[in-house]
């Protein structure tokens, strides 16, 4: 695994481990945003063939 793909697969579970923390504690704001980085992350892997499991 490449350093690239290795960052963005850990960017993406970070991400979702603060979404999840950001739904817990019932913030909102902070839920969009989250929401919004990982679909970017999402977009990103794909356009480069990372496969997110």
């Amino acid at each position: 695994m490449d350093a690239f793909t290795a960052g963005i697969l850990q960017r993406i579970r970070t991400t979702e481990s603060d979404l999840h923390r950001a739904r817990e504690s019932g913030d909102d704001f902070l839920v969009d945003v989250e929401e919004s980085e990982l679909e970017d992350l999402h977009r990103l892997a794909a356009e480069h063939g990372v496969q997110v499991a």
